[in-house]
């Protein structure tokens, strides 16, 4: 097909399926665009930068928008509106995972605005779009002339049998210990992300290590793309950064701040200030700074700020490297002083207070029945969950006044960091048949809140009497790198993340890990570090779990009296359609005269909750009644309900709610032993009598025999079994 533009395809093959990159096809007023094809999953990704940096700021102004489209799996939105609205949970994840590893590799002052735009077309499960859409951003913004530090490199590794796969296919994840992200350079791993069944520290560092060996297979494939589609003038020049020369103010600020703060931060270590105190006195001593030199330098103030922040950030760096001291006088190994409490809330069905240093979460478990489950409406091929973790930050646990929305990218990352770490441990339906909510809420922040959450969760459901397979804790380190010089921070607080080189965060067992996020803030770190930075988490992971279990050691035997019952039951998936009736009006009368929920899954499990254990019994006898099989030889007492002139009718199971029960047709001829004239001569409307099932008729209706579960009369008892006679005497 002739289009009239250049065009670039290039290939590579990773984990035995076709990556491919085509640029000059689609979208090409983007600064960068590029349409990537894993298998049969598409994504499109662009990468546009302004022409001018965004004056007065002092970050880096990137956004990431992951954008899904339900076309792409053959789906139409669901809900009145027929199109896609905000975001699912899986797109803002799925644009922090493409967000995380690029934004360090802009060089520092760039703060020009980028924007990166995922937008997934087709996908075939097999493939994750995610990792297409990061390998996409990463080719965009190497194709771009924005001053790009990369490119990067990204795969999902997975573990089956002690073997580790790249890019599992849905058949191998869901066998997989291990859901592994991992992104780099060539050099150095920039990002990780993993959920894990406890997974050992060394079969996670093999399996981050063996990623990054094909990550750097997909960045050298990347620059073979970059270096063609320039012979093609498809790929643009990278732009020149200009950066005012600001190092006269620079020295003359250092000059005399540095010895200021300097003292400012001995003094904070040795009175051993807490959080506010610490903030509150380096902010005054930093406004008195900052109006000193605004009087010299008036038009300089994003340089005196800046230069001021690296200052103290310098450091508070060397007092850690050079003498192993931290701003709160820790040694680097050591973390924080940790109290917990679990009950905290009579009427909630489980909590939990995780508070350690100045950094305090209270966790709630609600349970709920099956119908409880959140209903997913995204690319996934999972219809709905029923373990959910969510995480809110309020404003105060910080100290700060700001409006109250609904939860941003940050909630949404941590709480659903959480949720992986504690999920490996959530007992299966079969086992515990409930849906389970956890809500996190941050009363008091001051570093890994989301690590806090996975403690305060654990105790909750703990507390609620889960029967969760083993208790989990998580803790935040740290690093502090100077060339060689490396210190690494375990339970880091706000001030050290912000001015460190690492956020990487582990959660897990005692035998190994569930949950691992890993943020670098410089060019990447190698095995040694990684190395170094788990087994150091291990120690600061146990020591956190030994303090949780000191205040409860297993999963209480009783749930909260608030909490719901489940009654399980199974019948034949044909009788469902006797429970539901017509219309669903038998179903609702049934949840309207216990005051239960129930569900009913199509293969015939039927889950009733309620907290009144006899309501959820009366609902469980009336459903049995519905669905009870008359056995045909069995004996049943029963009530006569109408006569007929050739015959009863009998009810031999009652009916319930007002609806009718089962009955069957006692005929003249089988109401009696004798022959009868008029059945109201036998049995009259009202009377209780047995009967004895004896079959369908040819049209379904039920045979009730009252003569077959009535003795025999004496003389046809004595002409079936005639009486043995003694010989008379002399007979033989």
């Amino acid at each position: 097909m002739t289009t009239g533009r250049k065009i670039l395809e290039k290939e590579i093959i990773i984990a035995g399926r076709p990556l491919k990159l085509t640029t000059g096809k689609v979208a090409t007023q983007a600064g960068g665009s590029v349409l990537v094809s894993y298998d049969d999953t598409v994504v499109l990704v662009t990468a546009t930068g302004s022409k001018e940096p965004r004056e007065g700021i002092d970050f880096f102004p990137l956004t990431v928008d992951y954008e899904e489209r339900l076309y792409a799996v053959g789906k139409i939105p669901g809900g009145f509106i027929k199109r896609e609205g905000r975001p699912s949970e899986k797109a803002i994840l799925s644009a922090r995972l493409i967000d995380r590893p690029i934004r360090p590799l802009f060089p520092k002052g760039f703060r020009n605005d980028v924007h990166i735009v995922a937008t997934v077309l087709s996908v075939n499960q097999d493939n994750p779009p995610e990792i297409a859409a990061m390998n996409g951003a990463s080719a965009a913004l190497t194709l771009s002339s924005l001053p790009f530090l990369g490119p990067i490199g990204a795969v999902v590794v997975g573990l089956i049998d002690d073997e580790l796969i790249i890019n599992p296919t849905v058949e191998e994840a869901e066998k997989s210990r291990l859901h592994l992200v991992v992104a780099g350079t060539k050099d150095a791993v920039m990002m990780v992300e993993a959920g894990a069944k406890e997974v050992p520290e060394e079969i996670m560092i093999e399996a981050i290590t063996r990623g990054h060996e094909e990550v750097k297979k997909i960045v050298a494939f990347i620059e073979e793309f970059r270096e063609e589609a320039l012979k093609l003038g498809l790929a643009r020049e990278k732009m020149e950064i200009i950066v005012e020369d600001k190092e006269e103010i620079k020295r003359a600020v250092t000059a005399e701040a540095y010895p200021i703060l300097k003292e400012a931060v001995e003094k904070i270590i040795a009175e051993k200030f807490n959080k506010q105190e610490r903030d509150e006195y380096l902010e005054n001593l930093k406004a008195e700074l900052m109006q000193k030199f605004l009087e010299l330098y008036p038009e300089e103030e994003l340089t005196i700020k800046g230069t001021i922040d690296s200052i103290q950030k310098e450091i508070v760096r060397m007092k850690i490297l050079k003498e192993g001291v931290r701003i709160d006088g820790r040694k680097t190994t050591e973390v924080r002083p940790i109290w917990c409490e679990v009950g905290l809330l009579p009427r909630t069905h489980g909590s939990g207070l995780f508070t350690r240093g100045q950094t305090q979460v209270l966790s709630i478990v609600t349970l709920g029945a099956v119908g409880d489950v959140q209903i997913l409406d995204d690319l996934g091929i999972e219809e709905s969950k029923r373990f959910m973790h969510h995480y809110n930050f309020p404003p105060y646990s910080v100290g700060e006044v700001r409006p109250m929305r609904g939860p941003g990218r940050r909630e949404i990352g941590h709480g659903a960091l959480a949720e992986r770490a504690i999920e490996p441990v959530i007992p299966s339906e079969e086992v515990f048949p409930y849906t389970i909510r956890i809500v996190s809420e941050v009363l008091e922040s001051n570093g890994s809140t989301s690590m806090g959450s996975v403690c305060g969760s654990t105790l909750a459901l703990m507390d609620a009497g889960v029967p969760i397979k083993a208790p989990v804790a998580g803790v935040a380190m740290g690093l502090i790198k100077e060339g060689d010089e490396v210190a690494i921070l375990t339970d880091i607080q706000g001030i050290e993340d912000a001015l460190g080189d690492m956020d990487f965060k582990v959660a897990g067992t005692k035998d190994g890990i569930t949950a691992l996020q890993m943020d670098i803030k410089i060019a990447g770190v190698n095995r040694e570090i990684l190395t170094r930075a788990l087994a150091q988490a291990k120690e600061g992971r146990m020591h956190i779990l030994s303090k949780m279990l000191e205040v409860i050691s297993e999963p209480r035997t009783e749930l909260s009296p608030y909490a719901p019952r489940i009654i399980f039951t199974t019948v034949d998936p044909e009788k469902i359609r006797d429970i539901i009736g017509p219309g669903g009006k038998i179903i609702k009368k049934i949840i309207d005269e216990t005051g239960t929920k129930i569900d009913i899954e199509d293969d015939g499990r039927i889950f009733i909750a309620a907290v009144d254990k006899e309501a959820g019994e009366k609902a469980l006898n009336i459903i049995e009644s519905l669905t009870k099989e008359i056995e045909v030889g069995k004996v049943y007492l029963g009530k006569v309900t109408r006569i007929a002139d050739f015959g009863a009718f009998v009810e031999v199971v009652p009916g319930v709610l007002g609806l009718p029960g089962k009955e069957g047709l006692v005929h003249i001829s089988q109401l009696a032993h004798t022959r009868v004239k008029k059945v109201e001569d036998v049995v009259k409307e009202g009377d209780q009598i047995l009967v004895k099932a004896i079959g369908y008729d040819n049209q379904g209706r039920l045979k009730l025999s009252r003569k077959d579960a009535l003795p025999l009369p004496e003389e046809e008892r004595e002409q079936k079994n005639p009486p043995l006679t003694r010989p008379r005497k002399g007979e033989k």
